[in-house]
Order: structure tokens, then C-alpha cells, then sequence
């Protein structure tokens, strides 16, 4: 299971209405390789599932995450913290063994 937090749901829903994006579109969680710390997290609006995607809803928000990503972020719960000190999102990513500064990019 993966968790994403009321505050995170809302700013997707910001973003989704600034982005123009369809009503059925969702945010897709995808874990790809790069950054500092050899995989990084990329998140993208989408409008289609694959039979292999994970897809969740929490706080009236769908997110979708692929079969091989999902492996690495079972269990990681996505925040946001805004404000003048804020960091964006935040990936509470128990299965991530290192990360880098900026927190946008994990090794396991």
C-alpha cells in the first residue's frame, strides 16, 4: 500500500486544475534511474492505465503506480509541505536505504 497524506491530495488537485488536465486524468507515480542517488521519483498526469498498474484513491485523488516501480515504494507514504520553508513533496520512502539532500532521489 502506498499512502499519500490530505495535504499532498490537495496540491495535486491544484496542479491538476493549473495543468488543464481531463477529469478522468490522475497522477502517475513512476520510479526511474538517475539522480544522486541512483533512482529517482518522476510524477506526471495521465490519463491511462495499464493491466499492470496499482491504482489508489485517497482524500478524492487517484494515483497510479506501475508493477515495477511499486516495488520499490510499497509502504512510502507522499507528502507536501508548503510555506516559505517548504520542501513540495516529500517521499516517506521506507524501502529507501540512502537518499540525497534534496530528497528527489533514492538508493535501496
Amino acid at each position: 500500500m502506498v499512502q499519500l497524506s490530505e495535504s499532498a491530495a490537495k496540491q495535486i488537485q491544484r496542479l491538476k486544475t493549473e495543468a488543464s488536465t481531463p477529469d478522468d486524468g490522475f497522477l502517475r507515480v513512476k520510479i526511474v534511474p538517475g539522480g544522486c542517488s541512483g533512482m529517482s521519483y518522476k510524477l506526471d498526469f495521465d490519463t491511462q492505465t495499464t493491466g499492470e498498474d496499482k491504482v489508489f484513491e485517497q482524500h478524492g485523488t487517484k494515483f497510479v503506480i506501475d508493477k515495477k516501480s511499486f516495488l520499490y515504494v510499497v509502504g512510502m507514504t507522499l507528502d507536501f509541505e508548503g510555506g516559505l520553508n517548504g520542501k513540495g513533496f516529500v517521499f516517506a520512502n521506507p524501502n529507501a536505504s540512502k537518499t540525497c539532500g534534496c530528497g528527489s532521489s533514492f538508493g535501496v
